[in-house]
């Protein structure tokens, strides 16, 4: 062979290796994940999980956090392959886009397993406000009106009792972050407030509130380990977008399911591990009742 041929032999093989690396390069599963608490929160909790569906994938999972209104249109154009996110998020991409669920988080009561959830409605424990119909006239406040621990299920209470948020509230005003609005009901700038299940533990444990700082309104009194006011529903799931494929939605619900709660994985995340997927009919219903988004119809 020619010095010439050997050339073009070795600049096809430099090809092909830079062709095969662009291609590795760019073999990437991303994972959107809705920041309940803020983006360090995100990085916190769920980079060990990142970590460890890349070695059980095969590829670069990368961990992404995104605020309510960037996760839908991303997981709508492909730009994220999975998201992690609340279960009326859920139903809505399921039936706009086609998305399905994977698993689905099996939360963590001081190690109790829990795989569903609900809203608690609080005020501060000074308030004469004592029960749903003492809030009319207030200043309400929910994370954001289509967070659905922190807003809908509580909208969802409060129509059943005969209040229409849009109209009987002195103000009704998002928080963006469930710590926000957990302070601004401590800190008396509004009369009461709402956020899932769980964060007014999550945030006493931190040692930033007391839970006797506050009141409980509509209380449900039952074996639940959290604090509610509202019927619970199922926890959130693990979405894969229409475009990634089967094998692929397969290999990553499995590599979920299979997490022990005693991994780090599961340990940063503050959950137990995950499970296969619940019937999200009530929380369809929820939205129905509401007439929200894709099921204002």
């Amino acid at each position: 062979m020619g010095s010439s041929m050997k050339k073009i032999g070795m600049m096809g093989m430099a090809l092909v290796a830079s062709v095969m690396f662009a291609a590795a390069a760019q073999a990437e599963i991303k994972i959107g994940i809705l920041a309940l608490r803020g983006a360090p929160k995100v990085m916190e909790e769920w980079t060990a999980t990142g970590e460890y569906l890349t070695g059980k994938m095969g590829e670069p999972v990368t961990i992404m956090p995104l605020e309510f209104a960037a996760i839908e249109p991303m997981l709508k154009d492909g730009k994220i392959d999975f998201a992690l996110a609340n279960s009326a998020f859920f139903v809505e991409v399921e039936k706009l886009y086609g998305a399905k669920a994977v698993a689905m988080q099996i939360n963590s009561a001081g190690g109790r397993p829990v795989k569903e959830f609900g809203g608690v409605i609080f005020v501060r424990k000074d308030s004469p406000i004592q029960n749903l119909s003492d809030l009319k006239g207030k200043k309400f406040m929910v994370v954001k009106a289509f967070s659905f621990g922190g807003g809908q299920m509580a909208m969802r209470l409060l129509f059943q009792n005969g209040i229409d948020y849009k109209k009987d509230f002195a103000e009704f005003k998002e928080g963006g972050k469930h710590d926000n609005v957990i302070l601004a009901v401590k800190n008396g700038v509004m009369d009461a407030g709402t956020v899932r299940t769980d964060v007014l533990e999550a945030m006493a444990a931190e040692g930033k509130i007391s839970m006797s700082d506050f009141k409980i309104i509509n209380q449900v009194k039952d074996s639940f380990p959290f604090v509610h006011s509202t019927e619970l529903y199922p926890e959130w799931p693990m979405i894969a977008a229409k475009h990634v494929d089967g094998a692929k939605v397969k290999k990553l619900g499995e590599a979920l399911i299979a997490v022990k709660a005693d991994s780090d994985a599961a340990k940063k995340a503050g959950i137990l591990g995950w499970a296969p997927p619940a019937d999200f009919k009530s929380v369809r219903e929820c939205l129905k009742a509401l007439k929200y988004g894709a099921f204002a119809n």
